[in-house]
């Protein structure tokens, strides 16, 4: 289980759409925002549906100690992230965190690439704010379905990406393709020494193909239904490439690519 988790009472600070089924939430959680790594997520009870006893297992894209706050980017997808869109400032519930496994750093003067595609760019960017706190020099590649669901390319560049190649599936922003073609021309053109990856598992798969071929680590935010949050229900294993399985809330959601059975 996770050092230091436990339930926080948060109030919202803000919360408004930021692209099409997008929207970004800031939480005032002081000992949360203090207890947060990058790549752990926080698990959040929307109230409103009193049948609905689950909470709901969301990544952060900052964690601000100094100013208590926890900024986390969501799609809104379903009847509980929507009644988390319709929460007001000055509203209050509960999250309990810091859950799973933080994103590692990379040791000494590396290079870094990472990949986003879709709602996976919310535990990217705090990857990136992880990276450019330590002084690592990194590229990035954002994907969407299109310029409409396109977000944090901008957050990227403003925290010192080098390149932001931008893909999307129609075209209309950046390249028109997936991510892992703009990463295929990234790796065959720079030294990297290692990729981090958070989007759809078929992304993920293939970002884990390329950096296997290029010799370059590979790390990934794995996404499950984790009904509980710390390893107690066993509903969110993860297949090893071993044969065995982990938990993705508590052994994750951050795994070394290559021990994934893809």
């Amino acid at each position: 289980m996770t050092a230091g988790l436990g339930v926080h009472d948060f109030t919202v600070v803000s919360n408004e759409p930021v692209a099409d089924g997008l929207a970004r939430i800031v939480l005032r959680a002081p000992e949360l925002a203090a207890a947060l790594a990058p790549g752990q997520f926080v698990n959040v009870h929307v109230p409103g549906d009193a049948s609905q006893i689950l909470r709901i297992p969301l990544s952060f894209s900052h964690a601000d100690a100094a100013s208590g706050t926890v900024e986390i980017v969501y799609a809104v997808v379903g009847d509980g992230t929507r009644r988390l869109s319709e929460m007001a400032a000055g509203e209050a519930s509960t999250a309990v965190g810091p859950c799973g496994s933080p994103w590692p750093a990379v040791g000494g003067a590396g290079r870094a690439c990472v990949v986003a595609g879709g709602v996976g760019i919310t535990p990217i960017v705090a990857c990136a704010r992880m990276l450019a706190a330590s002084g690592v020099a990194f590229d990035a590649v954002v994907g969407a379905q299109t310029s409409g669901r396109l977000w944090g390319a901008d957050a990227l560049e403003g925290l010192g990406a080098g390149t932001v190649a931008v893909t999307t599936d129609d075209g209309t922003a950046g390249r028109r393709g997936f991510t892992t073609d703009a990463l295929a021309d990234l790796l065959a053109a720079g030294d990297y020494d290692v990729v981090y990856a958070c989007g759809p598992e078929v992304m993920m798969a293939g970002v884990a193909r390329l950096c296997r071929e290029a010799g370059v680590a590979c790390r990934v935010s794995m996404e499950r239904m984790m009904c509980c949050g710390f390893g107690a229900c066993g509903t969110c294993n993860v297949a090893m490439a071993d044969g065995t399985y982990k938990s993705c809330c508590k052994d994750g959601p951050v795994f070394d690519a290559e021990e994934v059975a893809w």
